[in-house]
């Protein structure tokens, strides 16, 4: 086999072998919470005006993978989110187990709503590696 060939066949495969077992390879998460918190000062900061969103509009979570969303209030005043109230100093766990839109009312938000849509564990294939490239995507333009 020609030396060039031989080249040619190795990068096919060293390229092709990341991409096979990331649209193939089970998901897995080392934590279940989706951690969202609500930084101290934010309640001041809308009362002076501030027109700011500290948490996103959206939240999607993975039924399987971060399926609890987590609320932490490190405000100085209650915060509303649903029907429940999260003191200061306090976490809300809220944890889904089926794939669902829900809408909660949110006084973090200036708008006053908050949606989390729970997904379905994306399918071995094209689908989960999709999946994984917006997620490495996701990663690496948020910092986290």
């Amino acid at each position: 086999m020609p030396f060039c060939v031989l080249i040619g066949v190795l990068t096919v495969v060293l390229t092709a072998a990341p991409l096979l077992w990331a649209a193939f390879a089970p998901l897995h998460s080392d934590s279940r919470d989706h951690l969202f918190e609500i930084p101290k000062g934010t309640w001041a900061r809308r009362m002076a005006g501030e027109k700011i969103e500290i948490l996103p509009a959206r939240v999607e979570l993975v039924l399987g993978l971060r399926d609890v969303l987590l609320l932490r209030n490190s405000d100085n005043v209650p915060q509303v989110f649903g029907p429940v109230l999260i003191m200061p100093g306090q976490d809300f766990r809220l944890p889904f187990g089926e794939v669902s839109e829900n809408q909660f009312d949110c006084t973090a938000h200036a708008s006053g709503q908050m949606t989390v849509a729970v997904l379905a564990m994306p399918a071995a294939g094209w689908p989960r590696l999709k999946w994984r490239l917006a997620a490495l995507r996701a990663s690496t333009f948020s910092g986290t």
